[in-house]
């Protein structure tokens, strides 16, 4: 297949597309990002086309706008990309054309009629995430970063507009459906991560055995963002009231929403600033168990991680939680604003040693995290299926 992805950074596209090159597709990967990070990925340049000038205006404007905690760019950098990737599509055929949501609008108007149009969204449907977030914005009693409302009328557009929309986990796709979006247009694409780069050892899982048994505080680790939207009230208190027990370390940048919260947590959490992927496995390595408190997520690369990294996970239900963990045997997934049901079981883990022992081992042995060949290839068979039925209904519509 000759497949064109539209993307505005990196996101997973440049791993799905280093996939399908393997698989022998033809792929042309449309974003403002360097050649030279793509060859990083695996991408070669001849499959890449790049808006440079994009990536470094959108970069300087996104921290604008920030700083007077405004949009003023937000509208002009989307439908730059949108235009210029809409005269490339527009040039050429493509079997597939799949784009992230927010940026794609008008390359979705230009794709040829005869192309499979795809979008992909990496959270929540926007209206469902927006709902989730004006909601923790009056709970924390502080701003919130939100979709603007010229955003959230943008998507929704883009959902109509195209044909199949991918979700990357079941949260997601629930959220969609309990938008009124048919259930027939939608594709549960669950992601992959580097097995080889975060696979815990055998003499790793056995120094965490160790760790556990013994009378040291257990170490929890959190990746991500420490923002509102992830958590960062039920992560505060979460470590308050634990740190008798528990050592807590969370590795990544500190929004702004959350910035007095991180001042506040300061003597109960570590906080180690954001650290390339390719460092990740080492903070895996240190930790005893993953927490992942977040109130609105689409996948998380780092829950995946942290299984291929054999670290028992307590998560909530508003990400692909439910679609990683057996409930008791590698981790547990609690509702969102809980806080009080993620100290339980961080007590009930520092009393029963031994069974988080074992929990950890069967982490390491049941988990077999996902490998990103799998989702090029679920990705490539979902787009074959629906090019076909595409195919015959355009048939019977003209013999008709």
């Amino acid at each position: 297949m000759k497949i064109a992805i539209v993307v505005h950074g990196r996101f997973h596209a440049f791993e799905l597309a280093r996939e399908l090159v393997r698989l022998g597709h033809d792929v042309c990967v449309m974003t403002n990002y360097p050649k030279r990070i793509a060859a990083r990925f695996g991408i070669p340049a001849s499959h890449i086309k790049n808006n440079l000038l994009h990536g470094v205006v959108s970069r300087i404007t996104y921290r604008l706008d920030a700083l007077v905690h405004r949009r003023l760019f937000e509208q002009l950098t989307h439908r730059w990309f949108g235009n210029w990737a809409a005269k490339i599509v527009s040039r050429e055929h493509f079997d597939v054309v799949h784009g992230f949501s927010g940026v794609y609008e008008e390359t979705l108007n230009k794709v040829k009629d005869e192309s499979l149009k795809t979008l992909v969204r990496g959270s929540a449907h926007i209206e469902s995430q927006y709902s989730l977030l004006k909601q923790e914005e009056e709970r924390a009693g502080a701003p919130v970063e939100k979709p603007s409302h010229w955003m959230r009328a943008r998507e929704r557009r883009e959902y109509e507009l195209c044909d199949l929309i991918f979700v990357l986990s079941s949260f997601a796709r629930n959220s969609f459906i309990n938008r009124g979006v048919d259930p027939l247009k939608l594709r549960l694409l669950l992601l992959g991560t580097n097995c080889s780069q975060f696979k815990a050892n055998g003499d790793q899982i056995a120094e965490r055995s160790r760790r556990v048994r013994s009378t040291a505080r257990l170490r929890v680790l959190v990746v991500g963002t420490f923002s509102c939207r992830k958590g960062a009230v039920d992560l505060v208190r979460i470590a308050e009231e634990t740190r008798q027990i528990v050592e807590f370390r969370f590795v990544g940048a500190i929004a702004g929403d959350a910035a007095s919260l991180q001042k506040r947590a300061a003597t109960t959490i570590e906080f180690i600033p954001k650290i390339p992927q390719f460092d990740l496995p080492k903070q895996y390595e240190w930790g005893d168990l993953f927490l992942f408190p977040t109130i609105e997520d689409g996948y998380a690369a780092v829950l995946a991680q942290a299984a291929a990294a054999g670290l028992p996970i307590l998560a909530t239900t508003n990400c692909a939680a439910p679609d990683l963990i057996t409930q008791g045997v590698t981790g547990w997934v609690l509702p969102i604003r809980r806080p009080d049901l993620f100290i339980k079981q961080l007590w009930w883990c520092n009393q029963h040693r031994e069974e988080l022992t074992k929990m950890v081992e069967s982490a390491y042995n049941q988990v077999v995290p996902r490998d990103w060949s799998e989702v090029a290839w679920d990705f490539v068979t979902d787009c074959a299926v629906a090019i076909e039925a595409k195919q015959v209904t355009e048939c019977r519509s003209s013999l008709n």
